[in-house]
């Protein structure tokens, strides 16, 4: 067996001839492809790695503003529970103070409609006493009480002032006598008008006028003058004198 050096030397340069070609045709090519594509892969993983990092931190934000939102809220229930408790009592109060004030009116109004009844009940009472007076006296008119009457008044006018009496006496328009009917007989009248002129100390225009309101008694009246001398100005001074207590007590 014989080796064939230049077939050796032939292949060995073939050998060469195509190691050369495959590292300048296709290594270079495929190992830049392999260096760009990792180097792609580099980038994209730290632009992942970034946009994890920022997904990361927005989470974390998102965390921190949920947290700060429920804080928020929680503060917000909290005030409004608050207010919703200031504004009821304030509703309460304001109620109470309304209730009181109706309360004390009530009260008031109810005083005051029992004291009218009250007065309106010793108003009716004094009237119906002071009729039922009226009636039981009207029977007792008579001579006697009539003759107490004239005494009365001339009392009453003898005690008038001395300018009064002169004036009364001069009077240009009369002065009245004031009785519950007419003194029957003229002798009475006579009486009546001496005495009455005696007391006033003069001659007057004297006439006579029929009252029978007065119950009983004798009255001088003129213009500008009343002399009360009568079972019904003893009434009515009566039902004053009542009226006046029953408006103090009611006070």
């Amino acid at each position: 067996m014989t080796i064939d050096l230049w077939g050796i030397g032939l292949q060995a340069v073939n050998v060469a001839i195509l190691v050369w070609l495959l590292s300048r045709v296709f290594w270079r090519p495929v190992a830049a492809a392999i260096a760009t594509r990792h180097d792609a892969a580099k980038a994209i993983m730290a632009t992942a790695t970034a946009t994890q990092s920022k997904a990361d931190a927005a989470l974390e934000e998102a965390k921190g503003a949920r947290a700060g939102i429920a804080d928020e809220r929680a503060a917000a229930l909290g005030a409004a529970k608050a207010d919703a408790k200031t504004a009821s009592k304030a509703v309460l109060a304001e109620a109470r103070t309304k209730a009181d004030a109706l309360l004390a009116t009530a009260k008031i109004t109810i005083s005051h409609d029992a004291k009218a009844a009250e007065k309106a009940n010793a108003s009716k009472a004094s009237d119906l006493s002071l009729k039922i007076a009226a009636k039981l006296l009207e029977r007792l008119d008579g001579p006697s009480v009539q003759s107490a009457f004239l005494s009365q008044l001339v009392e009453a006018i003898e005690k008038m002032p001395a300018k009064d009496r002169e004036a009364l006496s001069a009077t240009s328009k009369g002065v009245e006598i004031v009785t519950t009917h007419e003194p029957g007989t003229d002798a009475k009248r006579k009486k009546i008008e001496k005495a009455v002129q005696a007391a006033l100390g003069g001659n007057p225009d004297l006439r006579f006028v029929v009252d029978p309101d007065l119950i009983a008694g004798l009255e001088l009246r003129s213009p500008h003058f009343v002399l009360r001398n009568s079972w019904q100005a003893d009434l009515l001074q009566i039902q004053k004198t009542i009226t006046q207590k029953a408006v103090k007590d009611a006070a």
